[in-house]
């Protein structure tokens, strides 16, 4: 009985150790997701600015431009899909990297090849383990990242956006990222970047009943695309992986919180099982005395007679 109250209260210590963790883990992911949400507020703006800015020169031009012309016949596609460097949170990696495969599964079957580049350890590892081919990838800054981050990100694609196909370039650019919805919800999605869908961002921006500034183009409107090309792709993606930053220490805060609740709930558990071996213990240990007592009196009362 001894033995199996230490194991109670050796597993009461282990469990209570990792309680510990999981909650330092906890707040230090809540301070992080504050700062990671004001990020997202201040760039989301600039992002669709950017965005409305483009729409409105390739709408009011007829100049033909990787940025905003759908290729004639498109053979070869790019997917950047954006995973963390560390899990410990949840669903977050496993549904980033579902959407991205449901993706290349439906640009496959529509007779593209796919070009897939990854950002994060967790995504490369996930690829890696089953062999498939990944063209380029980036990791150690997922957690706080930068604009300088998401430049180095988006050379390699837009350089393949400008390459022609038979060279080895792409022909379209989407993007799969956890979107930060709010504390409780983020929601893995996927998006094309480029070419950018004109009618899609006029049509948002009716609904919205905004209007489409108008602009006078110096020295042309394709030297204005050439300008607006990199500032563009670069604000998404960095837009991107600052809600898939937000998402990811949302999700690790939720997942902490409902480990430490898990800890706290089996040490109660714990708790109950090695009251219960100390009481039986006690009972056994009061009951030997009892005897031994009662014996020994049986004892002396028959040496008397």
């Amino acid at each position: 009985m001894g033995a199996q109250l230490r194991v109670y209260k050796r597993r009461i210590r282990s469990v209570t150790a990792t309680k510990k963790i999981t909650k330092a883990m906890e707040m230090i992911a809540a301070s992080r997701v504050v700062k990671a949400q004001r990020k997202v507020a201040a760039s989301t703006p600039y992002a669709t600015e950017l965005t409305r800015a483009v729409t409105a020169v390739g709408t009011g031009s007829n100049t033909k431009h990787p940025l905003t012309t759908q290729a004639e016949t498109v053979t070869r596609s790019a997917v950047l899909l954006l995973t963390s460097d560390r899990g410990l949170a949840g669903a977050f990696n496993s549904n980033a990297i579902k959407a991205a495969e449901q993706l290349t599964e439906r640009l496959e079957r529509e007779g593209k090849e796919v070009d897939v580049y990854i950002v994060g350890r967790r995504g490369v590892a996930h690829y890696n383990f089953r062999e498939r081919k990944i063209t380029e990838s980036w990791s150690g800054f997922t957690d706080e990242p930068t604009y300088a981050d998401a430049k180095k990100v988006a050379a390699p694609l837009i350089e393949a956006i400008e390459t022609e196909t038979a060279e080895g370039g792409v022909d379209e650019l989407h993007i799969v990222y956890t979107e930060f919805v709010s504390m409780m919800t983020q929601q893995a999605l996927d998006a094309r970047l480029l070419p950018l869908s004109l009618e899609e961002v006029a049509e948002e921006t009716a609904t919205k009943g905004e209007l489409l500034p108008l602009f006078d183009f110096e020295p042309s409107a394709e030297d204005v695309l050439d300008a607006l090309l990199p500032r563009y792709v670069e604000s998404r993606i960095y837009n991107a992986l600052l809600q898939s930053a937000a998402s990811k220490h949302a999700a690790t805060r939720r997942a902490m919180k409902s480990a430490t609740d898990n800890a706290g709930e089996l040490i109660n558990t714990l708790s109950r099982l090695a009251n219960a071996a100390r009481q039986a213990e006690i009972t056994q240990e009061i009951s030997e005395i009892v005897g031994g007592a009662s014996a020994l009196a049986d004892a002396t009362a028959g040496s008397d007679r």
